[in-house]
């Protein structure tokens, strides 16, 4: 009898522990079923979309998206406002301008201590937005486009990833971080759909290659 009472709370504690070690396995499940999700969304987005030969980049120019960044709340830019929520622990002045944070770059990996080191890139670039077809949009929508808080469009990156990447897209150009081409392919398409541009024949071809990585 006494063996029988001491094997209860025993029995009793190993039920409890096993929901708790079981956890992590759930969540790493629940984490790749989002990311098929997501991915199997981009397909059918990317289906819908036009393919067609790029536009000439004629009448190009950076101002004709953004003379500079918009402001939105008070006295903060979009690009302080990016800088803010892609951050951690980011300190701001009087003025809305981060003076102290940390930032991870998704394209390459590298964190970042100062906001001299990192970028607000546009994942679709302007210049490729433009001979997708926003060289027919009216000043308002591009500018718009520049500074769109909704879609997955701004993103912190660190500057050399940013140069590095410059105007091109993902027939070209794809992060140096293998694990970020799910979400990066996702991003650009939803982008694309969202605002009805056009995509390339190699450009298709290379997003749907980085969708199998959306497992």
């Amino acid at each position: 009898m006494i063996f029988l009472r001491r094997a209860i709370p025993v029995a009793v504690l190993t039920a409890l522990v096993i929901p708790f070690t079981a956890a992590p396995p759930a969540t790493a499940d629940a984490r790749k079923r989002s990311e098929a999700e997501a991915g199997a969304l981009a397909r059918r987005m990317l289906a819908q979309l036009k393919v067609a030969r790029p536009l000439s980049i004629r009448g190009y120019s950076h101002e004709r998206f953004m003379p500079r960044w918009a402001h939105h709340k008070g006295k903060c830019d979009t690009r302080e406002i990016v800088l803010a929520r892609d951050g951690r622990r980011v300190r701001k002045n009087a003025a809305c301008h981060p003076v102290k944070g940390t930032w991870y770059s998704p394209y390459d990996g590298k964190r970042l201590k100062s906001e001299k080191q990192v970028d607000v890139d546009h994942v679709v670039p302007l210049s490729y937005a433009w001979r997708s077809g926003a060289s027919k949009w009216s000043q308002t929508r591009r500018r718009h486009f520049a500074n769109d808080l909704t879609r997955p469009e701004l993103i912190v990156v660190s500057h050399s990833a940013n140069v590095a990447k410059g105007g091109r897209g993902p027939q070209s150009w794809r992060p140096q971080r293998r694990a970020y081409w799910c979400r990066y392919a996702t991003s650009w398409i939803t982008v694309k759909h969202h605002y009805r541009l056009f995509v390339t024949k190699k450009e298709r071809v290379a997003l749907l290659n980085m969708l199998r990585t959306c497992r």
